[in-house]
């Protein structure tokens, strides 16, 4: 862990902060206190802490989120614009929404661009109690909160705020689940390599994510959570033994809770394995989504111009909306900004300053990354519906404004990355933070004595 501001300059970029005595760097690597926010505030004040000056975000990052932004604001209005105008003689009926969303999210992405992300660690546990208790709020729609609770389609997975739009807790969720787990992981150390003392806590703060979600039902954002889970936990450090016996069990749990859940799972099983077997009823949807992008050719349609209609075509398959109209041209694009934001994130995370940034990187990455390639998979009918969108792109406000929100963090920790990272923390140094499978983290001779 590195206490907020404890950015430490690599070699030869060394900027000592104003004051009459500056101590020695091992004075405040030796510091300790009472309680994380103490020593935070302490290093804070110490007018000796050297500091790292942050040099420009991650251009890679940004370009891909904005490029992605943009595609989606076009093939959200390209694919309900007329069905709007039919329906309320308004053909920015979905758009407006999406954009206000995204304005949001701007916002945010900006503000936390800007912020030092290491003060994300004093909110990370109030940030997980806020999402757990949301994710309640929904499933229990008693007494005052009944109100608060919007079911659509047999699933509560939406809080109505009156005049704000809808707010989707699961997404929410997922950023708070990033944040509190690599501060936990952070401040565990190697201490996570213990069955007793990393395996069982991780479950327990898992856990109750995993149940809530799985029965709003949202399965699709339950793997999504799983995903996060296991790569924060293996990139901490954690043996691969345990990892996987985590991995193990989660998948267990969830294919448990899609056979108390009903019929509607294993529809969607069959769907995948044989999609004509029912293709006007239950599989209707997949197969007019593979309908869509053979429609599209290699250069689409044309923008509006669709000939296929596929249901949800502005949420979970607006991929096959792109292929249509845009073509296998534009599919590939927007795989291909996925796939560069998945390089740039996973070099952040490689070259994060500390052990805290670098999980935090890797979270947010696997988390915007394989959603992507869930969402696609289901386009191309490779992964069963699961009901989650393709970050960026997909109609949701929420999605949208909690995934820019998580590009700001992001791009502050990209701010502050190093060639050959390593962590000079004064309250996780001494707890085998070498140990991290993300390379960057690794002491090496480079790091000050």
């Amino acid at each position: 862990m590195s206490g907020l501001g404890d950015r430490t300059l690599p070699p030869g970029r060394p900027v000592l902060a104003s004051g009459p005595t500056a101590p020695p760097l091992e004075r405040v690597r030796r510091r300790s206190g009472p309680s994380l926010i103490d020593r935070q505030a302490t290093i804070l004040a110490d007018p000796g802490v050297l500091r790292r000056e942050a040099h420009e975000p991650e251009y890679m990052i940004l370009v891909a989120v904005v490029a992605l932004s943009a595609i989606g604001m076009l093939m959200v209005y390209a694919a309900s614009a007329i069905p709007s105008y039919a329906q309320s003689q308004n053909t920015f009926e979905l758009l407006a929404p999406q954009v206000l969303a995204g304005l949001v999210g701007l916002a945010a992405m900006i503000f936390f661009m800007r912020l030092d992300y290491r003060y994300l660690r004093v909110v990370s546990l109030p940030l997980a109690l806020l999402a757990i208790a949301m994710l309640v709020i929904v499933l229990v729609p008693v007494g005052p909160l009944k109100a608060l609770s919007v079911v659509h389609n047999n699933a509560a997975r939406w809080i109505h705020l009156g005049p704000l739009p809808d707010v989707a807790p699961a997404e929410i969720a997922k950023l708070a689940l990033v944040v509190y787990l690599a501060h936990w992981l952070a401040a565990r150390g190697t201490q996570i390599r213990s069955f007793a003392n990393g395996v069982i806590p991780f479950g327990v703060i898992v856990l109750p994510f995993l149940v809530l979600v799985v029965r709003q039902p949202d399965l699709g954002t339950t793997a999504i959570l799983v995903i996060i889970a296991f790569t924060l936990f293996f990139a901490a450090g954690a043996r691969l033994l345990h990892a996987l016996l985590a991995l193990v069990i989660g998948g267990a749990a969830g294919l448990f809770a899609m056979l108390d859940l009903g019929l509607y799972p294993l529809q969607r099983i069959q769907c995948f394995l044989d999609p004509w077997a029912d293709a006007q009823n239950t599989c209707y949807q997949t197969v007019k989504g593979l309908e869509a992008i053979s429609a599209g050719g290699l250069f689409g349609t044309g923008l509006g111009n669709a000939k296929v209609f596929v249901p949800y075509d502005v949420n979970d398959f607006v991929f096959s909306v792109i292929a249509q109209e845009l073509g296998l041209v534009g599919g590939a694009v927007v795989i291909a900004l996925f796939a560069l934001l998945a390089y740039a994130g996973v070099r952040t995370a490689i070259r994060a300053p500390d052990t805290f940034g670098g999980l935090v990187a890797a979270g947010i990455t696997a988390w915007l990354c394989f959603q992507a390639f869930i969402n696609v998979g289901v386009a191309v009918a490779v992964v069963p519906v699961t009901g989650i969108t393709l970050p960026f792109v997909s109609a949701g406000g929420s999605s949208l404004t909690v995934s820019l929100a998580a590009v700001g963090i992001l791009l502050s920790i990209s701010r502050e990355t190093v060639e050959r990272g390593w962590t000079s923390a004064s309250a996780d140094s001494g707890r085998g933070y070498g140990r991290t499978h993300i390379p960057g983290f690794r002491r090496g001779p480079s790091a000050p004595g």
